[in-house]
């Protein structure tokens, strides 16, 4: 009788999703703080959205929308097609459609959560990442605007970037309104094309842009992305109007004249800020970083902005007739952290406990009597959690990083005292139990 060969799971991750480990986590817990901190200054509510909404709520605003599972995470539930969220903006919109007559407008809010793409990934690109969202909702004040730009160069700062480190480049999507009237180009999947393959020039380079502008473009790895199909003549249009770095629309000369109040000069005009999202209706900005970023390889990598927005007045209109201007800004936290940590030294020590060595279980009484006096004493301690003698219980100790070890053996047990082992010194020093934890706070 053949046996039948069972199929083992496999440890490897579906491409664009990691692990993260304990560094990169504590980084980004020191971003967030820094976020949340300018956010209460600048006069922000903290809300929380659903990582699922109704795909119609969502779908028809995505770069990708030819069926629900482009471009985002689906499946069909009683008839209705549900989508994890592809970015914090159209969950917002919707929010604020559902509890129009409730908020005060303007509404300002910010969210910090998880947003997926089922796009291709790549260095710092990944299909699940955290995005931060700043947003002022029922106002078109242009101070609004600028406000944002403002306060993600406080953040960035706060992070430990200098103004050399970053600028906040800034455009209007009338600019490109006008552009497509020039070019006669009426299509919307035409525009929404353009716009998308626009997007790239900071990651791609003109040249690859000019293929997915015209017929389509093969990368790399051999996957092939179908052009906006536009002639020779239109393309050269469009890339001579991308080198006038004048301002020419009034909105983004009244942002610049309230950059100049707010004395902020780390900013840029440049048209060639698009932004791949359809709904973007006035001005539109982008955070990009001036320093080197390498990939894990160590190979030096173009990799593109960090973050951006701009303005939306029409987006909750589509949840209703509801006249209700927007606009905002975000930041891909994780991409931001994977080009932080290679900018910033960051110091952090990591926390791990001091261990207490079990020499008999029947004495487990008289360890968690340590184990109490040590936590009571705020101090990161346990005892040895695993199975085995003392040489493996060293060796668990070793390996996790813990700065000491506390022996209580039979002879500290006659003698009322522990012996403490620091283990980056291999020094050994017996210690009354009440001063336990004063004498390990030395060593931390």
């Amino acid at each position: 009788m053949v046996k039948e060969k069972t199929l083992k799971p496999s440890k490897e991750l579906p491409l664009g999703f990691v692990d993260r480990k304990e560094k990169e986590l504590l980084i980004r817990d020191f971003v967030i703080s820094n976020i949340k901190e300018v956010m209460i200054k600048y006069g922000f509510q903290y809300l929380e959205t659903p990582s699922f909404e109704y795909t119609d709520s969502i779908g028809k605003f995505l770069p990708d929308k030819d069926r629900p599972g482009e471009g985002v995470f689906s499946f069909k539930d009683e008839n209705k097609w549900l989508s994890l969220r592809y970015d914090l903006t159209a969950p917002l919109a919707r929010y604020v459609a559902k509890n129009y007559l409730e908020i005060p407008k303007p509404f300002k809010r910010y969210q910090l959560g998880t947003v997926w793409r089922n796009e291709k990934p790549g260095p710092g690109r990944y299909r699940e990442f955290l995005q931060f969202d700043a947003d002022y909702v029922g106002t078109k004040n242009l101070q609004a605007d600028a406000e944002l730009c403002v306060l993600i160069s406080e953040i960035l700062e706060k992070c430990g970037l200098d103004k050399a480190d970053y600028i906040v480049k800034i455009s209007s999507r009338k600019f490109t309104d006008k552009l497509f009237e020039q070019l006669k180009i009426t299509s919307q999947d035409q525009i929404s094309t353009t716009l998308r393959a626009l997007d790239k020039t900071d990651r791609l380079g003109w040249e690859e842009v000019k293929k997915l502008l015209g017929e389509g473009r093969k990368d790399k790895s051999g996957d092939y992305t179908k052009g906006a199909n536009l002639k020779n003549d239109q393309i050269k249009i469009i890339e001579d109007a991308l080198k006038n770095k004048t301002p020419n629309s009034e909105d983004v000369e009244e942002i610049i004249k309230i950059f100049q109040a707010y004395n902020f000069k780390n900013y840029q005009f440049d048209p060639s800020v698009i932004r791949g999202l359809e709904y973007y209706t006035g001005p539109i900005f982008e955070v990009n970083l001036n320093f080197e970023v390498k990939n894990l390889k160590g190979k030096t990598i173009q990799f593109g902005s960090i973050g951006g927005g701009g303005r939306y007045d029409n987006l909750i209109n589509n949840f209703g007739n509801l006249d209700c201007p927007a606009t905002g800004i975000s930041i891909g936290l994780d991409r931001f952290v994977f080009a932080l940590m290679q900018k910033k030294d960051f110091k952090i020590k990591s926390t791990r406990p001091v261990i207490i060595c079990v020499f008999d279980k029947n004495k487990i009484k008289e360890y968690i009597e340590i184990l109490s006096n040590l936590r009571n004493s705020n101090i990161s301690s346990e005892i040895y959690p695993g199975e085995g003698k003392l040489k493996k219980q060293m060796e668990y100790a070793n390996k996790i990083g813990s700065p000491a070890v506390i022996l209580y053996g039979d002879d500290e047990i006659k003698s009322g005292k522990v012996t403490l082992k620091n283990l980056e010194t291999g020094n050994e020093s017996s210690i009354k139990i009440e001063d336990l934890a004063n004498e390990i706070r030395k060593l931390l």
